[in-house]
């Protein structure tokens, strides 16, 4: 069956639009396979993220939880367990603990070793038998047993025992603090997002899960595990994380990337249509006259040659195939510059795309300002307490993480004479405020073997201290004195000073004196000390006030 053969005009818009088509397909896969292999690796990576924060985030909330537990344990009021508590004082001391923990714990109580609850946050529970506890976890916190009861509703018992101070054989009863276990569920449901379910299991049981967990097991899915490996030391119970998520939804960026690029491959088409139709019949017309020349020339060749001179036709072959090769070089010369214009494009976005330019505004403000010869010294002294402070800040972790675990100086030989003096300059703003007067005694420069950082934060620590419970017009001594194998530190106050029964529990963890206090700056100053291998005590002075002695060896060690 005979077919009509396409024209070359055809020929030519149907190649042209293949050879532009065909790798813009192929790049547009293979960039689209690339672009959704590294979104679909970055959607499971963030999911392993958030699963693996919310487990540290578990393991971080029962850490502390089982720290109080531990700690409380060994309070002082914790003796009255032996007397029965009958003067109330433990039952007040936790019933205030469950109103500063707010909604973490539901309720705290003592048992003594006949399983009678003597002392108790809520009074009703008080004299009666308290339910015998099952065990189910147990783990090793700050060297004492903390038990983990068995898991009812949202009651987790957190109990341990209670030593007599006075015979190390011999137990005074048990603590029983019963965890909020919504806290949990909160940790889990502040770990997902959009339709997301979290679950927590220990030993393959379900003990926690947000509302979607149990639809999101019906469909298909793409799930993230995390195993709770223990928080600073705590090895935790081996409970594992999961967060599901529906497939179809986690995979929506996926979707609407292929849409992108299947749009960007039609308006590819389109435009590539709109530029071939001019093109091919640009191509075409010097070859139609060409093909008429030579239709012309094969049915009267001689009447198309000139007399003389050579043939009119081949003047004209000539000029048409000279015109032709002139498009043709006019068109790739356009698509040249258009292919240059494209990378150069390309170049741009990306350059764009990948620059970023950090700024320290306050570091570089400080910097700028310092470098003003305008400035008076006074300008001057606090641009510089703002430069080193800013590079300080950034080393420090915050304050509990200091006290579970401060960082172990780096000893180098410090002038301790103009570490204090910087420091008495940086509190006496504050302290004007309150007419406070900061006093330094020393006549000569003293070195030590110290960290500088850390040696800042005990005398901001303790200057700050003072200020806070000194009245107005109160006043503050800083007393620097050196030996052959030690430097002292004392800081003085006219103050209400610390009462003998209190110097030593004033260096304890969650201690304060002041209200709205946390009690943990003392804490950590002694913990620094210690780390420096020296000590410090309180005592009286002349003034009624408090003298805190920091003794710290010269060498280092």
């Amino acid at each position: 069956m005979w077919r009509k053969a396409l024209s070359i005009r055809h020929l030519l818009l149907f190649a042209f639009l293949l050879a532009v088509l065909l790798p813009a397909i192929l790049i547009t896969g293979l960039a689209f396979y690339e672009a959704r292999s590294a979104l679909k690796s970055a959607i499971q990576n963030g999911m392993q993220t958030q699963t693996t924060a919310t487990a540290l985030e578990i393991d971080r909330m029962m850490f502390e939880r089982l720290q109080n537990v531990s700690s409380w344990s060994e309070l002082d009021v914790m003796q009255d367990a032996r007397i029965g508590d009958i003067d109330k004082r433990l039952s007040s001391f936790l019933t205030e603990l469950k109103d500063s923990y707010s909604d973490i714990y539901t309720e705290l109580y003592v048992v003594n070793r006949q399983d009678m609850v003597i002392a108790a946050s809520n009074p009703a529970r008080l004299g009666t038998f308290a339910p015998r506890l099952k065990p189910w976890l147990h783990t090793l916190i700050q060297h004492k047993i903390i038990k983990l009861g068995q898991l009812e509703g949202h009651r987790l018992p957190i109990y341990t025992d209670i030593n007599d101070d006075f015979n190390d054989d011999k137990l005074l009863g048990t603590i029983v603090v019963v965890f909020n276990w919504q806290q949990i569920e909160q940790i889990l449901q502040s770990g997902i997002s959009g339709r997301s379910a979290a679950a927590l299991f220990a030993q393959d049981k379900l003990i926690a899960a947000t509302d979607r967990w149990a639809k999101t097991q019906n469909n298909r899915r793409l799930i993230a595990n995390a195993t709770a490996s223990g928080y600073e030391g705590y090895r935790g119970f081996n409970w594992q994380v999961s967060i599901a998520q529906n497939r179809s939804q986690a995979l929506t960026p996926v979707r609407q990337m292929a849409y992108i690029f299947a749009g960007l491959l039609l308006v590819t088409v389109l435009l590539a249509t709109v530029i071939a139709i001019p093109v091919a019949r640009a191509i075409t017309r010097p070859v139609t006259r060409l093909t008429e020349f030579a239709t012309r020339f094969l049915r009267n060749p001689d009447a198309s040659l000139p007399p003389a001179g050579g043939p009119e036709e081949i003047a004209e072959m000539s000029r048409a195939f000279a015109k032709m090769m002139e498009d043709l070089d006019h068109s790739k010369q356009s698509l040249t510059r258009a292919a240059k214009l494209a990378v150069a494009g390309e170049m741009a976005a990306a350059m764009s795309h990948e620059v970023r330019t950090p700024l320290g505004i306050l570091r570089s403000s400080a910097q700028l300002l310092q470098r003003d010869t305008s400035l008076a010294p006074e300008s001057q002294e606090i641009c510089g307490f703002i430069i080193k402070e800013t590079e300080r800040l950034n080393k420090l972790v915050n304050t509990l993480v200091d006290s579970a675990k401060p960082r172990h100086p780096e000893l180098v030989p410090s002038n301790i004479t103009e570490l204090v003096t910087m420091c008495a300059g940086m509190m006496r703003s504050q302290a004007a405020k309150k007419n406070i007067e900061i006093v330094l005694q020393t006549s000569t420069s003293i070195i030590c073997e110290c960290d500088d950082e850390q040696m800042t934060q005990v005398m901001l620590n303790l200057l700050l201290n003072a200020i806070q419970i000194l009245p107005p017009n109160g006043k503050i001594t800083i007393h620097l004195e050196e030996s052959q194998t030690q430097v002292v530190i004392a800081v003085s106050d006219n103050g209400p000073g610390v009462t003998a029964e209190h110097r030593e529990q004033i260096f304890d963890p969650f201690f304060s004196q002041r209200n709205g206090g946390i009690g943990l700056g003392l804490a950590i100053v002694r913990q620094i000390i210690l780390a420096h291998h020296g000590s410090i005590h309180v005592e009286p002075n002349d003034h009624q006030g408090a003298t805190f002695v920091i003794q710290l060896p010269r060498n280092g060690v």
